[in-house]
């Protein structure tokens, strides 16, 4: 799965169908081209995966920014190491199995990203707008309030600063630090985002009326809360800082879903029991309403 580009972008796709069909137990290709569709006609919900997707934009610039405050800012990861103690290595020691680093990996790269994607087109093609709108502001407000941290607070990885902590994730994908590194530097690791954007989307799944997305959301949050002890990445305190954060997160996501926008309003359609065959957004409910 790992030994390649191609056969991780394979390993992902095919991911990414499986979880889709197994939630909405439909043809996944007809939601991705309704959501498709729906996304070029309805500017506004564009606008908000737009504005959500340009995140990473902003990852990147502070990965940028990071080299020109290093001289300026304190490492903190002495003071989370205080904390620490000899938890990762005792969860390392007790559970390590190469069956264990597959899986693990495999949810830590692949499911995660991939959870995302399928829970915006389960949204929406259950016509659950207040669950879409919630999911893109909380995915963004857990970047925007993590970024500070990772200029003004930097903590390195467990991995790079503890002796008795092995990085477990290039045992099974060597080109782990060529090709996801990108996205991540050494020294944002608190609060973890992996598990604030993981209970983050467990949390919005359980307020929506799709139990199986909740029950993947549930299973994937679960598996990724250990996967970041278990690989070697973080600290048990950047694990609650993450919990912290995606509670602030979905509290927020919430309440700027009923914010006006302007002259407009977003209409969230009310949740019904029982949705049976898709009806378009533009069906169901408008997405404006003009003051």
């Amino acid at each position: 799965m790992f030994q390649s580009t191609i056969t991780l972008l394979a390993a992902s796709l095919i991911t990414f169908l499986v979880i889709l069909f197994y939630c909405l137990r439909q043809n996944p290709f007809p939601v991705i081209i309704a959501c498709t569709r729906d996304l070029v006609r309805h500017r506004l919900m564009l606008f908000h995966l737009l504005g959500g997707s340009s995140i990473l934009v902003m990852n990147k610039l502070e990965l940028m920014l990071e080299p020109e405050l290093r001289e300026e800012v304190n490492d903190w990861t002495a003071y989370i190491r205080a904390f620490e103690e000899n938890v990762t290595p005792l969860v390392q020691e007790m559970f390590q199995h190469p069956m264990l680093t597959q899986v693990t990996t495999f949810f830590y790269v692949v499911v995660f990203s991939v959870l995302m994607f399928v829970s915006l087109l389960v949204y929406h093609r259950e016509g659950d707008f207040r669950s879409w709108y919630a999911l893109v502001y909380g995915i963004s407000c857990n970047y925007f309030l993590a970024i500070p941290f990772f200029l003004f607070a930097p903590v390195m990885e467990a991995w790079t600063s503890h002796p008795d902590i092995q990085f477990l994730i290039p045992e099974v994908y060597p080109r782990f630090e060529l090709e996801y590194r990108y996205f991540s530097g050494m020294d944002n690791s608190f609060p973890s985002l992996h598990t604030s954007i993981s209970v983050t989307m467990a949390m919005i799944a359980l307020h929506s009326e799709n139990r199986r997305l909740a029950g993947v959301s549930l299973l994937s949050a679960g598996v990724i809360l250990l996967s970041i002890l278990y690989l070697g990445i973080h600290w048990w305190v950047d694990l609650i800082g993450g919990f912290v954060l995606a509670s602030i997160s979905v509290g927020l996501a919430f309440r700027l879903g009923v914010l006006p926008l302007g002259s407009h309003q977003l209409k969230l359609r009310a949740h019904r029991k029982n949705l049976g065959t898709y009806v378009p957004p533009s069906l169901i409910v408008p997405l404006l309403d003009r003051k």
